[in-house]
């Protein structure tokens, strides 16, 4: 046997229903046959506008019958504390923008006096059915019906109360453009000033001021804003998440201002990871290894390697290759007369003895790894002679 079909999938859609049965003060014995009707799915040309809801039932008759029900539509006052209470968080639209109701803007509309949800006195159905209660069954059936509404699109609530979806948000854009372009109370645009422009004899005439200098570069990056509530999930992210790509990169944004963008500024996924991973303790790189699909110790060598020679160190301990015989004899014989037990192997750009290797990058410069365990680990800055890397510190 099937589950019982509910209603109200979404926080936004429970609480209609729970609107309909708790505070909207309707009959509460007719309410469970018009659920049941709903299940039957016996209601069918559902349309919503604003502030109205249609819908035919199917009953006893061969004919189904004509529901029309009108919900009270705000005032502008009403709106303007519901628009208020929305645009005075960007995170509130944005959540909007992808379907989802923040459950925060709902009850601080509600305390405002501009509740999105059917309160007592709202809701006025008629039917075409000789059943005088209100609601009958088949009104019921509809305002079930019409949780799945509001679970597919919670601008469903705004539209009920006389808005639909493009007029809501070009009010939130107004309210939040500058002074000049935003809108009154009224909730019209107020009206712009013409910018008479200038001709282009007068342009051509005008002085060109000077260029002011730029500010200093700040000692270190700013933190990033703070986020007012943590994005949809459905896009995966949180806040903190956000925070910590902010952060990171008004931090690089600060060194390129410092240092300059030197060639080939763009990184590889794994370059840019193991940069982000080297200014993190060893013990906090499980997320960010999660997220790169690597495992915590493999970072944290690549972590490792970045802080001792960036870019190159990283590829050094990652891309073996075959460089011509120059470089490689130069560190045979570097290596031979070290005096360091074992003999001198060479292996593409590797040249290893004991528990030294030094390796030669494709930057012509070479970098010194010392064996821990079973692991290789770079543990001096680049050096484009490998005699000064030839011996452990």
């Amino acid at each position: 046997m099937p589950p019982r079909r509910t209603f109200g999938r979404t926080w936004w859609g429970r609480a209609w229903v729970e609107a309909l049965e708790q505070r909207a003060k309707l009959d509460p014995n007719r309410l469970p046959r018009g659920r049941t009707y709903a299940r039957k799915g016996t209601v069918g040309e559902l349309a919503l506008g604003a502030g109205e809801i249609s819908a035919r039932v199917r009953g006893s008759r061969p004919s189904p019958y004509r529901v029309s029900i009108r919900m009270r539509e705000f005032t502008a006052p009403e709106w303007d504390a519901l628009l208020g209470v929305a645009g005075t968080r960007l995170g509130h639209t944005a959540a909007l923008l992808d379907g989802e109701l923040p459950e925060e803007l709902a009850d601080r509309a509600r305390e405002a006096g501009a509740d999105l949800l059917p309160g007592p006195g709202d809701l006025r159905p008629r039917c075409s059915c000789p059943d005088p209660a209100n609601p009958c069954k088949h009104v019921a059936a509809v305002y079930y019906v019409v949780a799945d509404e509001v679970d597919a699109d919670p601008f469903v609530l705004f539209l009920l109360r006389g808005r639909p979806r493009d007029d809501v948000l070009a009010e939130l854009r107004a309210r939040r453009a500058p002074r000049g372009d935003s809108a009154g109370k009224s909730g019209k645009p107020l009206p712009r000033k013409k910018n008479p422009g200038l001709t282009p004899r007068a342009a051509y005439g005008r002085r060109v001021g000077q260029v002011p200098p730029l500010p200093p570069v700040p000692e270190a990056a700013g933190p990033p804003a703070v986020l007012d509530l943590d994005p949809p999930v459905s896009t995966g992210w949180t806040a903190a998440g956000l925070a910590a790509l902010a952060a990171d990169a008004a931090a690089l944004a600060r060194d390129l201002l410092v240092h300059g963008a030197p060639a080939g500024t763009e990184l590889t996924f794994e370059e840019d990871l193991a940069r982000r991973a080297a200014t993190r303790a060893e013990g906090d790189l499980a997320a960010l290894a999660a997220a790169g699909e690597v495992t915590p110790r493999e970072l944290a060598r690549w972590a490792h390697a970045w802080r001792e020679g960036g870019r190159g160190g990283l590829a050094a301990l990652r891309e073996p290759w075959q460089p011509g015989p120059g470089p490689l004899a130069r560190a045979r014989a570097e290596l031979a007369e070290s005096g360091l037990p074992g003999e001198v192997r060479i292996w593409r750009n590797r040249v290893t003895r004991g528990e030294v290797q030094l390796r030669y990058g494709r930057d012509a410069h070479w970098y010194r790894f010392v064996r821990e365990g079973p692991d290789w680990h770079l543990d001096a800055p680049p050096s484009e002679d490998p005699l000064n890397l030839t011996y452990p510190p």
